[in-house]
């Protein structure tokens, strides 16, 4: 039997829908730590990017085609503001899962409701604006399409 085609052959490569919305499975490498073995605060920015790109390519937003201008005009997702709150440390060799919802879409602006969890347990939250930039970097409007495969999502 032959693979779907744009799962490919790892079918939760990219994480799978969950109650909360999306979670991408993490694992920590010693290149995520610092000397003593527990992450380093900025690679718990790189999970949930890695969760919110993700999260948008199972909508079928791929960034490519947003830079080819599938949309009209070549734009692109730039975060704007975050809010974040470490809880407690992860460790070498834990298995994360990153959770990823919409909160919120506004104009050119979406906020998305990030987590990072081990063992069911919650080791840091984030609430992120992402807006839609034009290539010479200024906002845009969600275009239509994008904004409907969000709220398809929420609902």
């Amino acid at each position: 039997m032959m693979p779907d085609q744009n799962a490919g052959p790892w079918p939760d490569l990219a994480g799978r829908k969950t109650e909360f919305g999306h979670v991408l499975p993490v694992r920590v490498y010693y290149e995520d730590t610092d000397f003593s073995g527990i992450v380093y605060h900025a690679s718990f920015l790189r999970f949930i990017e890695r969760g919110r790109s993700d999260y948008i390519r199972m909508l079928g937003i791929h960034h490519h085609e947003l830079d080819e201008g599938s949309e009209d005009e070549r734009v692109a997702f730039a975060v704007r503001h975050m809010e974040i709150d470490y809880l407690k440390p992860a460790r070498i060799d834990d298995l994360l899962e990153v959770e990823t919802r919409v909160s919120a879409i506004k104009g050119a602006r979406m906020i998305l409701d990030q987590r990072v969890m081990c063992a069911g347990e919650t080791l840091f939250t984030a609430m992120v604006t992402v807006v839609v930039i034009s290539r010479d970097g200024r906002p845009r409007r969600m275009p239509a399409q994008l904004k409907a495969a969000f709220e398809a999502d929420q609902s």
